[in-house]
């Protein structure tokens, strides 16, 4: 256990390292604009792209691990529509419930706790995987925050799941490592260093990324419904894989790749596609930010069941 919280705890000190930047204005909005812009588009993809193409595709891949990943995410994401359909939730409020009770960080903190808790090998998978479970999520997310949407104009909008899936560079570097792979297509000496030193600066950058857009003020005013996305996102989703990861007969190692991306906290996303979408923007940042620091603790929980 204690080797488990020495590889966590410093992945979420960075990411406090970065709220620290943000509270002093140093890292402020004109600066985390363009950096998440960098890493988003940028450094990210080009991590997950070195990795999938340089790694044998078939050795990493696995069905079972889709298939058990991709089933809980989506009892998450029911179990959600359920509740917000017995209990009483603001009509606006429903749609971003949700989607901040399934819809994870994955190329943010996901890939980062599979790096440093996994390895090369870890990141590897997670970021094969990564590609099926983020267009699932996108898919969900549009059509929960459309169904549960009084506006005609937002109820026709499939067009926002296509551009988040088409344009989405984490599923694109995915896939097209995976090409790259599976074509045997070999990568030039001075390629594969200029990939590998772009990707180097990723995961730091996302964590700091991650931390200067944290607001903890708005968490008071939505506690009740913040709270009730955590214990999905955090707890059941990770709960409901490890389930079907038993019942499948996956290995601990495949099991541990998909426990840490069904336990990545609300993704960031949900805020700026509550916002396209007429949901509840405030609600989303505080499931971001609450969910974001919790997950320190659940990761370590889980990891540790695992593991042991």
């Amino acid at each position: 256990m204690l080797s488990i919280i020495e590889t966590i705890a410093p992945i979420f000190m960075v990411i406090m390292v970065g709220w620290g930047l943000s509270h002093k204005k140093i890292l402020t909005q004109e600066v985390s604009g363009p950096l998440n812009k960098i890493v988003f588009y940028l450094a990210i993809p080009v991590m997950i792209f070195e990795k999938v193409a340089h790694a044998d595709f078939s050795a990493n891949f696995s069905t079972t691990l889709v298939v058990g990943v991709l089933l809980a995410a989506a009892s998450g994401f029911f179990l959600a529509v359920l509740v917000v359909s017995i209990f009483p939730v603001y009509p606006r409020h429903k749609g971003t419930f949700a989607q901040a009770s399934f819809h994870g960080n994955i190329g943010y903190i996901g890939l980062a706790v599979a790096y440093y808790f996994l390895g090369d090998l870890g990141l590897t998978r997670a970021s094969i995987l990564s590609a099926f479970i983020l267009i699932l999520q996108n898919f969900l997310s549009v059509a929960g925050l459309q169904y549960f949407s009084n506006n005609e104009q937002t109820r026709g909008k499939f067009s926002v799941f296509l551009k988040n899936v088409a344009g989405n560079p984490v599923i694109i570097s995915a896939v097209a490592g995976s090409a790259v792979s599976l074509a045997g297509i070999p990568i030039p000496e001075i390629i594969s260093r200029f990939l590998h030193i772009i990707s180097g600066m990723a995961l730091p950058l996302a964590l700091l990324d991650i931390g200067g857009s944290l607001s903890f003020p708005v968490i008071k005013a939505h506690w009740a419904p913040t709270l009730a996305t955590g214990f999905i996102k955090l707890l059941f989703l990770p709960a409901a894989g490890w389930f079907l990861f038993t019942m499948m007969g996956l290995p601990h190692d495949l099991q541990l790749v998909g426990i840490i991306l069904l336990g990545a906290p609300t993704a960031t996303v949900t805020y700026v596609m509550a916002r396209e979408m007429g949901g509840a923007t405030a609600l989303a940042s505080s499931a971001i930010s609450l969910n974001t620091l919790a997950s320190a603790l659940t990761y370590v929980l889980w990891l540790g069941i695992i593991v042991q």
